[in-house]
């Protein structure tokens, strides 16, 4: 559902300061973004955008302090559902406020937060804090249009500030990018790279135990490869454990590395179906 047309995006820093309030409107599109830290919540909400119908993400580091967690919300307004979060909930340090100043309604903004939801939910790239799956509301056959086109736009707009939570896989690699292979351990995977990072293809296989110098010594690695085990990422089959979807990791090393259970550096075990590695291929590209 993302975005394949380019489009550019205006950015006002409201207060100069570039990690403080930032507006952000897109190329012939009625609807914008507020980003702005939790402690800027007071002032912030006084400003008009906020008494407006919107969607909103809370994001934050998880209760182990690696990576981070998301919460998905709607107001009608925004205002008080961010204040009640301010107050009551704690994890959160940063805000993303979508709204279309007299555009939307509550169904519509019921529309897109269960499909944010489900997006993010079948990425499983953040863990989620809502507790519910929020029910899609029946909308009228030019309002689904309408809020189609703003969720796409959304989607389009939120990795270039920074989320990626509901990013999924590209189905084929870049043009010009390889298929590669990474064979040890008795086990298979095959991956390429992408713009997102390092994508491990659905199939691909991972060890079943980890070295004890993983446990000792790569917390970060070992509690991705957990997360991945608990959201079904990777699934038990026999002797090893199989990869269930497409899946974006940040690099080549870490991906190796997660489905070998040791450390491994990327760009010398992915190799090509000549047997180049990674490695040599880039050095051939750069020399080019």
């Amino acid at each position: 559902m993302h975005a394949s047309k380019p489009f550019s995006l205006r950015i006002f820093v409201a207060d100069g300061d570039p990690d403080g309030l930032r507006v952000v409107e897109r190329s012939n599109w009625v609807g914008k973004a507020l980003i702005f830290p939790r402690a800027l919540l007071p002032r912030v909400k006084q400003r008009e955008e906020l008494a407006y119908t919107g969607v909103y993400l809370l994001l934050g580091p998880r209760e182990d302090g690696d990576g981070e967690m998301l919460y998905i919300g709607e107001g009608d307004p925004v205002r008080p559902r961010l204040e009640d979060h301010y107050a009551k909930k704690d994890f959160w340090n940063r805000a993303v406020c979508f709204v279309a100043p007299g555009q939307l309604n509550k169904a519509h903004v019921q529309f897109l937060e269960s499909n944010l939801v489900r997006l993010a939910k079948a990425a499983k790239r953040v863990p989620l804090d809502n507790a519910n799956n929020p029910a899609e509301p029946s909308l009228s056959e030019p309002d689904r249009a309408d809020m189609l086109v703003f969720l796409e736009n959304m989607l389009g707009m939120l990795p270039v500030l920074g989320v990626h939570a509901f990013e999924q896989a590209v189905a084929v690699p870049v043009a010009g990018h390889t298929m590669l292979t990474c064979r040890s351990k008795g086990i298979t995977a095959t991956g390429y790279e992408s713009t997102q990072g390092f994508v491990v293809k659905a199939g691909s296989q991972a060890v079943a135990t980890v070295t004890p110098s993983m446990q000792e010594h790569m917390s970060r690695l070992l509690d991705e490869r957990q997360v991945l085990i608990e959201n079904g990422v990777l699934q038990k089959n026999g002797e090893h454990y199989v990869v269930t979807q497409d899946y974006v990791f940040s690099s080549p090393s870490t991906a190796a590395s997660v489905l070998l259970g040791c450390s491994s550096n990327g760009r010398v075990a992915w190799k090509d179906a000549q047997g180049t590695t990674l490695k040599a291929l880039q050095e051939a590209e750069a020399a080019h």
